[in-house]
């Protein structure tokens, strides 16, 4: 009786794995690629730039914030030091790589807001890109 039950499970499996590999196969061989972009979505980005410049400004704001604010640089700067006072080298090891990354954010974050201040002036000077695509 086990080795049917055993049979028959293998057997279902067999079934489930040929059924899925039909189905791949035949998904990808009917999957082809559409047309690309058109334009370059100008109208689509100005509509777009006051949400993305008050999102930048909220995460610069908070990275920005003194050691009370979660997610501040300052907050993160606090336990690299805490964890240093405290002997724990792997973990201030850690906590300084991430750090180190929300530093790099926070010059990032910077750029992307002159990129889009920039922007701002070219969707105002050409009618919200509406006439680029």
């Amino acid at each position: 009786m086990n080795a049917r039950r055993r049979t028959r499970t293998l057997l279902a499996g067999i079934a489930a794995a040929a059924a899925l590999a039909g189905t791949t196969g035949v998904a990808a061989a009917d999957s082809t690629p559409g047309p690309g972009p058109t334009g370059d979505g100008a109208h689509r980005l100005c509509k777009r730039v006051p949400k993305l410049d008050r999102r930048i400004e909220r995460a610069l704001k908070r990275l920005d914030a003194g050691a009370g604010t979660r997610g501040s640089v300052a907050r993160l700067q606090q336990r690299v030091d805490n964890a240093k006072k405290a002997g724990h080298t792997e973990i201030a090891t850690y906590l300084q790589d991430r750090l180190d990354f929300r530093k790099s954010l926070v010059t990032n974050l910077k750029q992307r807001q002159k990129d889009l201040n920039d922007v701002t002036t070219w969707c105002q000077d050409n009618g919200g890109g509406k006439a680029a695509g």
